[in-house]
């Protein structure tokens, strides 16, 4: 990270230029289709949507892919694997699994906004073997166990 907190991240660019921050202090970075025509995607159908972007991201970190939130809030778009994960070692294209959720037929056009883009660091875990586990007031409760 440089001084700014910001990490450099070499990167192959599509026509349409880097990804865009929508404010200064926005997380993700808007990706874009990168479409020859439009795609039109039915009700509950998914596609597999290209960006035109490839990335070197610098080793100890990820990016994440994710919705965009008036997508989804609209027309009913989601990024189907959310958040998608990419690996530091990974160099192919960017590609994002849309969906749509909604009850229409949705089109994505060429150069449409489709999802955004965060960097975060990670961290690797060491897993220690053990017989048994610490117990917590929680326990073994799952998915609801803490209350509405």
């Amino acid at each position: 990270m440089d001084s700014t907190g910001s990490i450099r991240v070499p990167a192959i660019l599509p026509e349409s230029g880097a990804p865009v921050y929508s404010t200064e202090v926005s997380s993700g970075a808007d990706l874009k289709a990168a479409l020859d025509g439009a795609v039109v995607l039915k009700s509950l159908e998914r596609a597999l949507i290209p960006t035109g972007l490839f990335l070197e991201i610098p080793p100890g970190f990820e990016a994440q892919v994710r919705p965009r939130s008036g997508l989804a809030l609209r027309r009913g778009l989601t990024v189907l694997n959310s958040p998608g994960t990419i690996d530091a070692d990974y160099r192919g294209e960017i590609k994002v699994i849309m969906v749509n959720l909604s009850a229409e037929e949705v089109t994505i056009l060429p150069g449409e906004r489709i999802a955004q883009i965060v960097f975060a660091p990670v961290i690797q875990a060491v897993f220690e073997e053990k017989s048994r586990l610490p117990g917590t007031e929680r326990g073994t409760g799952g998915f609801g166990s803490t209350g509405v």
